[in-house]
């Protein structure tokens, strides 16, 4: 096969607006830092990458350890798109993830997505910055 029946079987045309991951994605350490020194905001993100055409519908569920769950919080990511959801915007009837507790994640999607982690963490001058992918199921 020379090089442009590869670029063609390979095309982007071919592959483009496929649906690609998981259904359901758990992300076991959640932890908000409770403080931020300097200009940049300690946050944690949770990033979809939406490949297919179709508009993803999520439902992300919240676990404690000494409470019950905060359930069925809802976010979109359009099709084709990424998005980055902090998860101390994530809010229910006035309820919100509190900064300085442990938690854990769990994202249903009705279409396949792919779901990465992130947080940025700013209580010392030598800030951190950890992304780790979340687990498919």
């Amino acid at each position: 096969m020379g090089d442009t029946e590869l670029s063609q079987e390979l095309s982007h045309e071919k592959v483009a607006n496929q649906p690609r991951g998981s259904l359901f994605w758990v992300i076991p350490d959640g932890y908000i830092p409770p403080e931020s020194r300097g200009e940049l905001l300690s946050h944690e993100s949770i990033c979809v990458l939406n490949c297919g055409s179709r508009v993803a519908n999520l439902s992300i569920d919240i676990y404690f350890e000494d409470r019950e769950p905060l359930e069925g919080l809802i976010e979109v990511v359009e099709g084709r798109r990424t998005r980055h959801i902090r998860t101390a915007s994530l809010e229910k009837s006035g309820e919100r993830i509190p900064v300085g507790i442990p938690y854990a994640i769990t994202v249903i999607s009705d279409v396949p997505v792919i779901v990465q982690y992130s947080r940025l963490d700013t209580t010392q001058p030598e800030l951190a910055l950890m992304s780790v992918m979340a687990y498919p199921v």
